[in-house]
């Protein structure tokens, strides 16, 4: 947690206010044994009712002040806390964010929501618990201990030997407890996991009846989280009674020896009560200590965690150089490009060569794994490529910024993803400033206007989580539109018609190539409907590229090609 003192700056004022209210509410707890001895020695056996009744008083403004000082430490303690809570989160999302796609799969999905939600909270709480009590607790044991030496040296040596007894327990216990709370948090990243898969898979495990399946391999992964939770809760649950029998046994010697002492006048019985009062807060304090040290060491398990991301340093570096379409160079180009994804056994893509002119059209046809969408990621640089480069309008990708670049070059996905709000908000996406005019031409161009229509407020009809409230068609058609209202100058559709039937999927080409003006325009398909008209057309093949050229340049040079058409279009179709 040390590390992350940072997000203390600018609340050093609440660092250092709410600890010195709860040392002053400590003071005013140690004194009262002291006033209690004074009514009890002086008071009750003088039978001195003035002074019974102005001590009395004395005790009630104590608690008053006592009282109005622990509210301004808790507000203190919870203002810090909240303010550390969000600035860390907020840095915590955005250098997640600056992680490429590669890093993000290497530290997991699920684990990063977990890390920014559970783990900060985690956090936030042993903050705000350590302000509190790190002072307190230990003023309050420490200074009973020294009151008790003040009122009788043998007795404070018998509170002393208990106190260092549960201290001892305490700390055993927070070694033994950071490394199992550790393993309830990576536990809880598989339960998440296992959560979002079949959350958002649903209807293929039902369609596959996988229910049982899954409910059983859900149930084994919170098992293992709920038996090591148990465990820990068991070894956690020893402490508090350890604490109380090792304070509660120096009680007992401490009323022994009291009780001799007081027979011999050695000791009165208003100090025997307040050495008693001291044993009860040092009890009391303690019990609290080590629920502060379990909570500790949660949160410390889970700022290990969190300072795992911070020390995971963005894979790629941004470029300094805009990006743009430079007049004579190709608007895209692949240059003996080969790339294999982080812990694969080969390469995805292997010595591939294209070019593509200003206002060209390039379609990219292969089957599942060929390579097809590793292509459109290295072009956004998603991911940097192994081998060779990949330019945009004459630049290296690696040169350019990733703002400027994305703002050339736009990306539709097949699994189309819509965020809650309105359609309205969804196409903004692409332009924050755009006018009505700009989301009505785009919609218009991605065929979505039925779409729009269907919805009663129209632009401004609701759009659930994902999109679930449309269909796998209204949602592509949706994302195209998303992309359309940027205008971007490369445009790129991975599959983005795949749910659409041809029909549509004519018409959509149709006015993208009308619309669009000069874009570049690089379609990937499976289908050879989507790919024949454009200027070239890549062939994949295990990741290789094993034609270039026209349809029907590639129909009499190249087999793959050949046997695709021949599977989706009959002899006359595909000579058409």
């Amino acid at each position: 947690m040390f590390k992350l003192r940072r997000y203390l700056a600018g609340h050093y004022v609440e660092c250092v206010l709410a600890p010195l209210f709860k040392m002053l509410e400590a003071l005013l707890q140690l004194l009262v044994p002291l006033v209690m001895a004074q009514i009890i020695d002086v008071g009750i056996a003088r039978a001195d009712r003035p002074f019974i009744l102005w001590h009395g008083a004395l005790l009630v403004a104590m608690g008053v002040v006592a009282w109005v000082v622990a509210a301004l430490a808790q507000y203190f303690c919870s203002k810090l806390a909240a303010s550390f809570g969000t600035a860390l989160r907020d840095d915590l999302f955005r250098h997640v964010m600056s992680l490429s796609r590669e890093d993000v799969d290497r530290l997991g999905r699920a684990s990063l929501t977990t890390r920014v939600t559970n783990d900060s909270q985690q956090v936030q709480d042993g903050l705000n618990m350590f302000f509190r009590l790190v002072l307190r607790s230990p003023f309050v044991t420490v200074g009973s201990v020294i009151a008790a030496f003040f009122v009788n040296g043998v007795e404070g040596a018998a509170l002393l030997v208990a106190v260092l007894v549960s201290f001892a327990l305490v700390l055993g216990f927070m070694r033994v407890a950071t490394a199992r709370y550790r393993q309830i948090q990576g536990g809880l990243d598989d339960v998440l996991l296992r959560t979002t898969e079949n959350l958002e898979g649903t209807r293929v495990l039902r369609a596959f009846r996988r229910e049982a399946a899954e409910s059983e391999s859900f149930s084994g992964a919170a098992d293992t989280v709920r038996r090591t939770q148990v465990s820990t809760g068991d070894l956690s649950a020893l402490v508090s009674p350890l604490t109380y029998t090792a304070i509660n046994c120096g009680l007992i010697a401490l009323l022994w020896l009291g009780g001799v002492q007081v027979n011999v006048g050695g000791l009165t019985q208003g100090q025997l009560v307040a050495l008693v009062s001291y044993v009860t807060q040092a009890l009391v304090e303690l019990v609290k200590l080590a629920n502060l040290i379990i909570l500790l060491s949660k949160a410390s398990a889970c700022a290990r965690r969190i300072n795992e991301v911070f020390a995971t340093s963005p894979s790629q570096t941004d470029g300094t150089k805009s990006a743009a379409l430079a007049a004579g160079a190709p608007a895209v180009a692949f240059d003996d490009v080969s790339f294999s994804y982080p812990g694969a056994g080969g390469h995805a893509l292997t010595h591939v060569s294209f070019e593509i002119a200003r206002g060209g059209t390039l379609g990219v046809i292969g089957g599942t794994g060929s390579g097809k969408s590793t292509l459109a990621s290295l072009l956004m640089r998603f991911y940097d490529a192994t081998e060779g480069v990949v330019r945009v309008g004459g630049t290296d990708v690696r040169h350019l910024t990733r703002q400027s670049l994305r703002q050339v070059v736009s990306l539709v996905e097949q699994g189309a993803t819509l965020f809650s709000g309105t359609i309205a908000s969804n196409l903004r996406w692409g332009r924050a400033d755009a006018s009505e005019q700009d989301l009505a031409d785009s919609v218009a161009t991605a065929q979505a206007q039925d779409v729009v229509d269907a919805k009663e407020n129209g632009l401004e009809g609701s759009v659930e989580q994902f999109g679930r409230n449309f269909s796998g068609g209204q949602r592509q058609r949706l994302a195209v539109a998303r992309t359309l209202v940027r205008a971007p100058e490369v445009l790129i559709l991975d599959d983005a018609s795949s749910a659409l039937d041809f029909a549509t999927d004519a018409r959509l080409r149709r006015a993208i190539h009308r619309d669009l003006g000069g874009a570049t325009v690089i379609t990937i398909s499976q289908r050879v409907a989507s790919v024949r008209h454009a200027d070239q057309i890549l062939v994949l093949d295990g990741g290789r590229a094993c034609g270039l050229g026209t349809h029907e340049e590639l129909l009499a040079g190249c087999a793959v090609y050949r046997e695709i058409c021949d599977s989706q279009l009959t002899g006359e179709e595909a000579r058409r």
